[in-house]
């Protein structure tokens, strides 16, 4: 793992308000980006020579949304979705874990996908894993060279690892009860 407060330090200096959390003695030591600065923070996390994260292991997004109003009241967090970048380093057997916080819905609209910007164009491997994670769970990639449904039929409606996804009782005249 890179090493502690003197890692976290230079990424504060050079990135500033942009590096917005850590926990690098948890078990994944991570770091929190603002989605503003996730493509140049990872660019950094790779060209760096002391890190060289060379290799995306996988993305994913975990919903915090507790539908249960009851249970809700009593979360300690207001509902959004965690991008979670998985990084590991070849040539110094590191890794790192990449969080972005991103709102539920853009502009609290719902239905109104969020936003991130892709870092396809920093490791390749991040089309396929943003294409899973734009149909599963609805995160919309700004800048994809080509987002659109990997798992699901192209005119699938809604995302279903949402905590809120209504599974459709038919899908083009086939029951699914």
């Amino acid at each position: 793992m890179p090493s502690g407060p003197s890692f976290y330090d230079s990424l504060k200096k050079k990135f500033g308000g942009l590096i917005t959390g850590e926990n690098l003695t948890a078990l994944d030591p991570w770091i929190e980006v603002a989605p503003d600065g996730l493509v140049e923070v990872c660019q950094y996390l790779r060209d760096e020579p002391s890190l060289r994260f060379n290799f995306l292991n996988c993305i994913t997004c975990v919903d915090y949304f507790e539908p249960d109003e009851k249970k809700a009241a009593k979360t300690g967090w207001q509902p959004h979705l965690e991008m979670v970048y998985h990084l590991y380093s070849l040539p110094n057997k590191i890794s790192l874990v990449v969080k972005v916080m991103l709102p539920r819905w853009k502009d609290d609209v719902a239905g109104e996908l969020p936003e991130v910007p892709t870092v396809s164009g920093v490791w390749s491997t991040a089309d396929w894993h943003e294409r899973e994670t734009y149909d599963l769970s609805g995160i919309r990639f700004v800048g994809h060279p080509n987002l659109r449904r990997i798992l699901c039929p192209e005119d699938w409606v809604g995302h279903p690892l949402r905590k809120d996804y209504e599974m459709p009782l038919e899908y083009h005249g086939i029951r699914n009860r």
